[in-house]
């Protein structure tokens, strides 16, 4: 199914194909919603990535955006061998901060969203692991990739 033809709650989400495992079922046979989580971490780090937030920039300016709290609606359940499409946007950023990510998870068999969520994030200080104010290379990033019309902050 064609990226434009998919019902996406926003416009060009950043794109991660999964193939569900059966080690990512649990006793109910479905996803179990570790695995969804793990998700989230994945694809979110390949969008930063993809934006030129690498690790590496990480490192240099000692600074790293930390999931502050994390909200997930199950939709529809996900079976072993299911091939799902996972978009995110970044939807919010204070210019300080904070900031803000949206997610939907479809099944493109059946064009059904299975889950949807959100999670913010601070700017945290690597040694420390204590607040600090985003570098002036991730402000940059963050702002000209928001997608506005989200959920943000």
């Amino acid at each position: 199914m064609p990226e434009q033809s998919r019902q996406w709650d926003l416009p060009d989400p950043f794109i991660l194909d999964i193939q569900v495992n059966e080690d990512d079922t649990d006793r109910l046979g479905h996803a179990n919603n570790v695995v969804y989580v793990r998700w989230l971490e994945d694809i979110s780090w390949a969008h930063v990535e993809s934006l030129g937030m690498t690790w590496e920039l990480h490192e240099l300016t000692g600074k790293a955006m930390a999931i502050t709290r994390t909200e997930i609606d199950y939709l529809v359940s996900a079976n072993a061998g299911d091939h799902l499409v996972m978009g995110t946007w970044l939807t919010g950023f204070d210019g300080r901060f904070r900031s803000a990510r949206q997610f939907q998870l479809v099944r493109p068999a059946d064009g059904k969203t299975l889950m949807r969520a959100v999670s913010t994030h601070a700017c945290v200080d690597l040694k420390t692991q204590r607040p600090s104010r985003a570098p002036k290379e991730f402000a940059d990033i963050m702002a000209a990739a928001r997608v506005v019309g989200g959920k943000g902050l």
